[in-house]
């Protein structure tokens, strides 16, 4: 099989730093054909200088990074400098880049691809809040019959919100651009909450990244080093949750996670529940399913998988 071709849609942050990398290191399953920047994590004007840290950190100065949109599609940007510092991707010391930004805008990039390429051949991979990808859908609605499929970072089920009681960050941050792209009738595949919270980074598994002995496995732990001591004080998890490199690792071996083909719908009215994935799991209503929702992953398999990839950059 040819490697797929994919957008990252991303707004690094130090675990969409490592959806990166692995991407990146997977040539012979994974083709980058660029990466477009949102605003999310932290604004537009780092999200976009940090994806191009992460591609000179992985030898790849040739990807082109292009900057998207730096606020939501109808309400105020929320970021989360509180987990990921003030850079998005505080940790490591790693130089600012010196790859050129690209002039184009990600959202005309998203839609020129997708018209240039075969219909069905490119994947979208988004890691962040959604406002690219439904503006896109929503000035060239010719393309959704083109996307193969859309693999996404965002929601919860039974684990419910980590911004706010009921709401995961990404959906929560642009609610509106969620519930376009939920109900374009793209093919959408979704990593939750419930899925993410179970890559965790424990001790024995940072130490494999840091015993890789290359700045890609230094970077990756103190990564990790830094973001973990968030869900260790919320949660009193055993590590960091990686929760952008389950989309990666699902383009490469989709086996290790497993899922149901459910119906999810946005909230984007209610005050208590803003944000909501309302995922029917046991199939309680009469709406047609329209994404596939991850439940569970093989983690030692993600992590031997992350770890062997990473070790080739």
């Amino acid at each position: 099989m040819p490697p797929r071709k994919i957008i990252i849609d991303t707004d690094p942050g130090q675990d969409d730093a490592v959806a990166i990398l692995l991407a990146l290191a997977s040539p012979e399953e994974i083709e980058v054909l660029g990466i477009t920047a949102v605003a999310g994590n932290v604004p537009l004007e780092l999200t976009a200088k940090n994806a191009r840290i992460v591609c000179e950190l992985a030898g790849r100065p040739e990807i082109r990074v292009f900057a998207g949109c730096d606020t939501p599609l109808a309400r105020p940007l929320v970021t989360a400098e509180h987990v990921h510092g003030k850079t998005g991707l505080d940790g490591p010391d790693l130089p600012d880049p010196a790859m050129p930004l690209q002039d184009t805008h990600a959202v005309d990039f998203i839609v020129e691809t997708l018209r240039a390429e075969p219909p069905g051949t490119v994947t979208l991979c988004p890691l962040g809040p959604l406002t690219n990808i439904a503006t896109a859908l929503a000035r060239a609605p010719d393309i959704a019959n083109r996307i193969a499929e859309i693999v996404l970072m965002g929601g919860a089920y039974f684990e419910v919100g980590n911004i706010t009681p009921t709401a995961e960050f990404n959906i929560y941050v642009d609610p509106e651009a969620a519930a376009q792209v939920f109900a374009s009738g793209v093919p959408l595949t979704v990593m939750p909450l419930d899925v993410t919270h179970k890559a965790l980074v424990t001790g024995p598994r940072n130490d494999a990244f840091r015993a890789l002995g290359t700045p890609v496995g230094r970077a990756v732990a103190e990564m990790t080093d830094f973001f973990e001591r968030f869900d260790k004080d919320k949660y009193g998890s055993l590590g960091a949750p990686l929760h952008d490199p389950c989309v990666t690792a699902y383009l490469i071996e989709p086996e290790i996670f497993t899922g149901r083909h459910i119906n999810v719908e946005i909230e984007t009215t209610a005050e208590l529940t803003l944000g909501m994935t309302v995922a029917d799991w046991w199939g309680v209503t009469s709406r047609a399913p329209n994404a596939t929702f991850m439940g569970d992953l093989d983690a030692d398999r993600f992590f031997a998988l992350l770890t062997d990839r990473l070790a080739r950059l």
